[in-house]
């Protein structure tokens, strides 16, 4: 092939390589059949999935991952509006990724032509740039606008639509140069401001969040905390960005946070959020700032200029990188005399205290005490993905992620989502232990990409939490309508048996003493595997059973 001869679908798979992409996630479809044509002789591995959600979710995860954008092919109509999940979680979790979809021929488009779809009507809410590619010779310069789109400022989504009938139209020009990240720092006359602020608090509070961070802007984060001696807590299902263990470190502050945690959090007269977007769940409901106008000093550090005073008029704002500020910060002197190290103590210790033993339990399968023989039996480089659901707490509370990117999981509160990610992470780490965690609603509405684990031979390890409930609607249900459940319960399948069927390992735990040899088992046996645990249905978060849920509620508490 010359660059004569080239069309436009070997002109975006070119383009792909040239931007170092290794791993493309699909669901086939003949409305892109040449793009198809053209994996076939790249260096460029591609995952066939069961479903373009499934799809979708495994590109999310990729590029969360490893800060580039992960990309994703799908077909048109069904195939797009499948992939519409991953595109969501993209969006919520700031990451960088890029949807290729298929598309009517260009002279049947506005005639509602089979399994027509308006791309930029439908994704432009939820995409950072939803576009189609009009004329094959513009590919290089549309898929180097995606590349750079997806991950400038708060990385995203980006949706480009392919007309069948472009893709093979000749596209003679030179490639596009290859994709550079930007990372925007901070100003020193900012950075200033910081140190003085912090130089006249009394109580400050140190918050982490977002995308865009490495090991090095991590590393250089604890150095920071370590020379002002702060307390940091992370921002919901952003656990890695900061050691547990680490003397600063106070906490989750998301949901079913400690209660101390968001009081120390509330009570602080300099509030530092570097790198999030302090949503709804990290500030507990918008209640640990005040609307507008935050009660103390806040800074707010993000890379994104438009987060910046969307909700919370900051006292200082700063458009910057994490890592690129975080490094600014390592540099700092700090103070002589730290006023505020006695209560970064008892943050740190209350968040011990709070994590460390599991709480009791209905039934005879503790998640609390599951989830730490999992900290303590597994490597600290394993991966653990989940997706929605009240089973998750347990994980926030008392897993301990010790290193950056081992927690894979959606802030958008997605279902469905680990089994893709762990798919996905396993791809990317062969040599690692990557687990799903899942509810039991949670696992099937994405439980079929365990075939994609089998043909691949992906041996993740799929534990999923079976309470045969929808439980945190059936929670909810219970608080605000006592009694009263309506379509929240589950009949669900012998989820051990279903991983025999696709060709894995399945065990099925009924006491919490039998899941660490079950756990070993599946471990040994090399095999996508699923660990079926029997939860009781009450056993509905680790501070309160749904029995205590419903009496307060009828008490009307």
């Amino acid at each position: 092939m010359t660059t004569q001869t080239r069309t436009a679908a070997q002109a975006l798979v070119a383009q792909l390589q040239a931007n170092g992409v290794r791993h493309v996630f699909t669901v086939p479809g003949e409305s892109f059949l040449p793009v198809l044509d053209a994996l076939y002789d790249a260096d460029i591995a591609v995952t066939v999935c069961r479903q373009e959600g499934g799809a979708a979710m495994m590109a999310e995860a990729h590029g969360k991952a490893t800060g580039r954008p992960g990309i994703c092919f799908v077909t048109r109509g069904p195939g797009a509006t499948n992939a519409s999940a991953g595109i969501h979680v993209a969006q919520q979790d700031s990451t960088p990724m890029i949807l290729f979809v298929g598309q009517v021929e260009r002279g049947y488009r506005d005639r509602d032509a089979w399994q027509e779809v308006d791309y930029r009507a439908a994704f432009g809410p939820l995409a950072k740039w939803a576009a189609e590619i009009d004329q094959g010779e513009r590919v290089p310069e549309y898929v180097s606008r995606a590349f750079h789109a997806a991950t400038s400022g708060r990385p995203g989504p980006v949706v480009l639509a392919l007309p069948k009938d472009m893709l093979r139209e000749p596209c003679p020009g030179p490639l596009a140069p290859a994709w550079q990240p930007v990372e925007a720092a901070p100003g020193a006359e900012e950075i200033e401001r910081l140190a003085a602020l912090l130089s006249e608090a009394e109580r400050p509070f140190l918050l982490v969040g977002g995308s865009r961070w490495t090991e090095a802007g991590c590393a250089d984060l604890r150095a920071f905390a370590e020379r002002f001696r702060l307390p940091v807590a992370t921002s919901y299902r952003r656990l890695p960005l900061f050691d547990p263990l680490h003397p600063s470190y106070a906490g989750d502050l998301g949901l079913a946070a400690n209660p101390k945690l968001a009081a120390r959090a509330r009570e602080a007269d300099l509030l530092i959020v570097l790198g999030g977007r302090l949503g709804e769940v990290p500030s507990q409901g918008y209640a640990v700032v005040d609307l507008p106008r935050p009660q103390g000093r806040l800074v707010h550090v993000h890379p994104g200029a438009e987060e910046i005073g969307r909700v919370y008029v900051p006292h200082l704002s700063i458009n910057a990188s994490p890592v690129r500020t975080a490094a600014a910060l390592a540099r700092l002197e700090g103070p002589a005399r730290i006023r505020w190290a006695g209560r970064t103590e008892a943050a740190h210790a209350e968040y011990l205290a709070w994590s460390e033993v599991p709480t009791p339990q209905p039934g005879r399968v503790n998640l609390g005490a599951v989830m730490v023989h999992l900290r303590e039996a597994l490597p600290e480089d394993a991966i653990l993905c989940n997706g929605a659901g009240n089973y998750a707490a347990w994980i926030h509370r008392y897993y301990r992620f010790r290193q950056l990117g081992t927690h894979v999981a959606p802030t958008s509160g997605s279902m469905g989502y680990g089994v893709p990610a762990a798919i996905a992470m396993q791809t990317l780490h062969p040599d690692r232990t990557v687990i799903a965690l899942s509810g039991d609603g949670d696992f099937l509405m994405n439980g079929q990409e365990f075939a994609t684990a089998v043909q691949y031979g992906l041996p993740v390890i799929c534990i999923v939490c079976d309470n045969g409930s929808y439980g945190t609607i059936r929670m909810h249900q219970e608080r605000d309508f006592p009694g009263r459940v309506c379509a929240t319960d589950l009949k669900n399948p012998d989820f051990s048996a279903y991983a025999r069927a696709f060709g894995g390992f399945g065990v099925t735990v009924e006491a919490t003493e039998d899941f660490p040899a079950a756990l070993e088992a599946a471990r040994a046996s090399g095999q996508p595997a699923i660990v079926h645990l029997k939860i009781a249905t009450d056993a509905i978060s680790p501070g309160m059973s749904l029995a205590a849920i419903r009496e307060k509620a009828l008490r009307g508490g």
